[in-house]
């Protein structure tokens, strides 16, 4: 018996590490959705005050900004920005007690009120960077309370965490899957594998019962036959990359840029700073006529599914006021605005192939500026594939997405998330 129990399907404390682990991917796809929930009310909320008065967003946004820079600062240090960041530096942090500071409950929950506060205050920002961060935390602190005595196998639940997050967020299992084993961890092991499949499906289930089977972007029928129309696979990979890669290489090093005068008062009243950047970000929204504010989710399914009602300046609106939202250091991800900005690329350079349709372009444009953006080709070219279900264009966004990400590190030699990464190592 002694023996028997010792077997991996027949000890008890395997089965209650497996149930643990199980019950934790189960919490993961529950507040994956129902942070999706709160952060479209949110941006309705916001979107209907501004059209029952435009200028409104001149007092919303500097004041939103302000206050969840101060929260932030004062009750949940370690929320700001996406939250991929800190992920990755959890991983590859070797000391357990920097590890949990960085995946609190407190710092999760403080993340989900501060994102959607942002939302509310007309900023251009994701929620699906803090999913990362709040599904890594919920598995944390189970294998904290589960008492697990080795960092690895706490590693490997925050690993299924993270990536839980993502599938869950946009209905995408296998890029889940992609983007833990390709920008999380950047490693592949078969037992980080096989355990972070399970989160995966499991959160991914969990998802699909609570709201039912969808397609995040809408189905997409669109596909290109090899000829002429091929020129669009290298006019938006060389495109995406190089305003992809500039857009990362921005964040990077902009701070780095401003006039002495700018940097102290950033760094003397951080509250304030953010303020200014929630006037840049209502200017920006005044002129583009509202289309830069929020994830950007509308505006790109619009694009996707080939309506009309968009300018072409679309990209370049989104671009500017997701950089200030941004610099201002609230919380907030850059996953749905980079594939909204990718998009309008795609509708802009779809003028300059004719031989290509115009849908097809729209999602080479949209993998292109991700890719460029992340520097994870795979994951990028998954994750468009899945949120709008066309696998006839699989192909060439997998092409499209290579190409970006090897022009992207012309521009920027360093990965943006794992960059920012290492601004948390030691902290």
């Amino acid at each position: 018996m002694r023996r028997l129990r010792r077997l991996p399907l027949l000890s008890p404390r395997q089965w209650r590490r497996r149930l643990i682990f199980w019950l934790g991917a189960v919490l993961v796809g529950l507040v994956a959705v129902a942070f999706a929930w709160l952060a479209d009310g949110a941006q309705h909320l916001f979107l209907r005050a501004v059209s029952y008065e435009p200028l409104l967003v001149f007092i919303l946004a500097p004041a939103g900004l302000a206050l969840s820079l101060a929260l932030t600062r004062w009750f949940f240090p370690g929320a700001q920005g996406s939250g991929i960041p800190q992920v990755i530096a959890a991983l590859h942090e070797p000391d357990p007690q920097r590890v949990g500071a960085l995946l609190t409950l407190r710092i999760a929950a403080g993340k989900v009120l501060l994102t959607l506060l942002g939302l509310a205050s007309g900023a251009s920002i994701g929620r699906e960077g803090p999913t990362v961060q709040v599904g890594a935390s919920i598995m944390h602190a189970l294998g904290r309370w589960q008492g697990l005595p080795r960092p690895e196998t706490i590693r490997i639940m925050v690993l299924a965490g993270g990536a839980a997050g993502v599938a869950a967020a946009f209905n995408t299992p296998l890029a889940g899957l992609v983007f833990g084993i390709e920008e999380l961890s950047h490693s592949l092991r078969v037992r980080t594998g096989s355990l972070t499949l399970t989160a995966v499906v499991i959160a991914g289930i969990t998802a699909i019962l609570a709201v039912g089977d969808y397609v995040y972007f809408g189905v997409s029928h669109a596909t290109l036959d090899v000829g002429p129309g091929w020129l669009a696979v290298g006019l938006c990979g060389v495109a995406g990359g190089l305003l992809g890669g500039g857009f990362s290489s921005t964040l990077l090093h902009l701070p780095r840029a401003f006039p002495k005068v700018v940097s102290r008062f950033a760094a003397r009243r951080p509250a304030a700073f953010a303020a200014c950047c929630g006037l840049v970000i209502a200017t920006i929204g005044w002129a583009s006529g509202g289309t830069s504010y929020g994830t950007g989710y509308e505006q790109a399914r619009m694009l996707v599914e080939g309506k009309a009602g968009l300018p072409d300046s679309f990209m370049v609106w989104k671009l500017l006021a997701t950089v200030a939202s941004y610099l201002s250091g609230i919380p907030g991800g850059i996953f749905a605005p980079s594939l909204s900005i990718g998009a309008g690329l795609g509708q802009w350079l779809s003028a300059l192939v004719p031989h290509a349709p115009a849908a097809a372009v729209v999602l080479l444009g949209m993998v292109g500026y991700f890719a460029g953006v992340v520097q994870a080709p795979i994951t990028a070219a998954v994750i468009v594939m899945e949120m709008t279900g066309n696998h006839a264009l699989m192909v060439p966004l997998m092409a499209t997405s290579l190409l970006a990400f090897l022009v992207s590190r012309l521009v920027c030699r360093r990965p943006l998330y794992s960059s920012l990464a290492k601004r948390f190592l030691g902290h």
